[in-house]
């Protein structure tokens, strides 16, 4: 399944309104903030169709995954956008992020947990809110491709960069950083990006950098680490793969059309999260070329000092100084 797709769930009282564009979407929220009337209404138009005095418009089919049974009927449909509900305790558990790596339907998880088996992006965390009868969503986290923050300038000058992983991103932060002579480290995984930064430095300007298609059940501590320690910066990109392929370093006409719109060419089955999607078209449009790319060990050409140059001021959110 691939797309975006606008999901409009209503009756005589309530209107929510929202659009789908990536395999897992996260809505969270406290008790009282409509997250269980969506569901209901949701289960009442699947249930009864018109009649159930619900009006659900949308391209593609849209139902409730519930009960014992969830596998089953998971396995037996595709082209769905799929609501469950926090009540379903199996959305927490390993078999489920199997079944659901494998499946072509959409999922959208109303749950106040973070849900550490899957890989969800820190764009598509939602909570629920109303003005008067009219039900939406809001990001959370907004604009969390850049550096976020509600007080510091940006961009950040970092005199610390911590990164996610230990791969080609690392390489090419660890050269910046040498040149400008501040420290870089790997956390060696997102799961470990949390204990790093609280055994930092909290006197220096800190940038995270991390791969924010698939970081998001790490989100929530991380960012109120973020707002406890103002020196504490989060640069959240898709991945390293899609910074690069953003520079334009990379001169192919397909790669900006897929830029503007991934969820049109990303198949939800294909791929568990758009991070993997964007390694594999950097690696198939690298292919035979000076800038053939594996994401084990960085190629040298991308520190040469025209690529890394241009790398670099395609970042928006953090400025870093080449001697170019």
């Amino acid at each position: 399944m691939r797309g975006k797709y606008r999901v409009v769930v209503k009756n005589k009282r309530l209107h929510y309104e929202f659009e789908i564009k990536r395999n897992i979407t996260i809505i969270k929220g406290d008790s009282a903030t409509g997250k269980t009337t969506l569901i209901n209404m949701i289960r009442q138009f699947a249930n009864l169709g018109n009649s159930s005095g619900v009006d659900l418009m949308c391209d593609v089919p849209c139902r409730t995954l519930e009960g014992a049974d969830w596998k089953i009927i998971l396995r037996n449909i595709s082209g769905n956008i799929l609501f469950i509900d926090e009540e379903n305790t199996f959305i927490r558990s390993e078999e489920f992020a199997s079944e659901i790596k494998e499946s072509d339907n959409y999922f959208v998880i109303i749950t106040r947990e973070n849900l550490y088996n899957l890989p969800y992006s820190v764009e598509e965390i939602y909570g629920l809110h109303s003005s008067g009868k009219y039900q939406n969503t809001k990001q959370i986290y907004q604009q969390m491709y850049r550096i976020y923050t509600d007080t510091a300038q940006i961009p950040v000058e970092p005199q610390t960069i911590v990164v996610e992983d230990s791969n080609s991103g690392y390489e090419f932060f660890k050269s910046i950083a040498e040149e400008q002579k501040i420290s870089c480290r790997s956390a060696g995984g997102k799961t470990k990006l949390y204990s790093v930064l609280k055994k930092s430095n909290m006197d220096e300007e800190i940038c995270v950098v991390a791969d924010g298609a698939a970081i998001g059940a790490e989100m929530e501590k991380l960012y109120k680490l973020s707002q406890q320690y103002e020196n504490i910066k989060l640069y959240l990109p898709e991945s390293f793969e899609w910074i690069i392929l953003r520079s334009g370093i990379i001169t192919e006409k397909e790669i900006s059309k897929i830029l503007e719109s991934p969820e049109d060419y990303i198949d939800s089955r294909e791929f568990f999260s758009w991070e993997r999607y964007f390694t594999r078209l950097l690696v198939q449009k690298t292919e035979g070329t000076p800038f053939k790319y594996q994401k084990s060990k960085l190629n040298p050409v991308y520190l040469h000092e025209k690529n890394k140059k241009q790398i670099v001021e395609s970042m928006e959110g953090m400025k870093l100084y080449l001697h170019v």
